[in-house]
């Protein structure tokens, strides 16, 4: 029960660390988070772009690697392109947790995988109107950037 799944997971974990020392060596997620800031793109759309971004990382690294391994490179594009920090610190919160349910190294499928004893691609189809529902609430916080900058603004 609970040492399979915990070794499932630990299992997992070692293998995302081991792609992602693999690629911080390399330095791949800095080159392509490069790319990104070279293309000049408006607000809207860097947001755009940064969404498929994290969420294509997703689909090898686990979400703290993504975040450490980019965001030297993603911050300063974000703020040359006048983007608040708290929404952006929210944004990213939202995109890597959307990262995090998709195939293959989706950590929380392989969560949700050990404790129904489902088949993964069951599972990756179960949570598609999540991911669907996360995309809506990056598009709300765009449009409505008080969403996360109202509490904030209070203190």
């Amino acid at each position: 029960g609970a040492t399979r799944l915990y070794c499932m997971i630990a299992l997992i974990l070692a293998g995302a660390a081991f792609l992602t020392l693999s690629m911080g060596y390399i330095g791949l997620p800095r080159h392509l988070a490069e790319f990104v800031s070279s293309l000049g793109l408006s607000p809207f759309m860097l947001i755009i772009v940064l969404s498929i971004f994290y969420v294509v990382l997703g689909c090898f690294l686990d979400g703290i690697s993504m975040v450490v391994l980019t965001m030297g490179v993603i911050l300063p594009t974000v703020q040359a392109a006048g983007l608040d920090l708290i929404w952006f610190g929210i944004f990213i919160v939202i995109v890597v947790e959307m990262a995090q349910i998709t195939p293959p190294v989706g950590f929380n499928l392989f969560v949700l995988q050990g404790m129904t004893k489902k088949e993964i691609t069951y599972i990756a189809r179960v949570t598609l109107p999540f991911f669907f529902l996360m995309c809506g609430m990056v598009l709300l916080l765009w449009f409505f950037p008080q969403i996360a900058t109202w509490l904030p603004g209070k203190m």
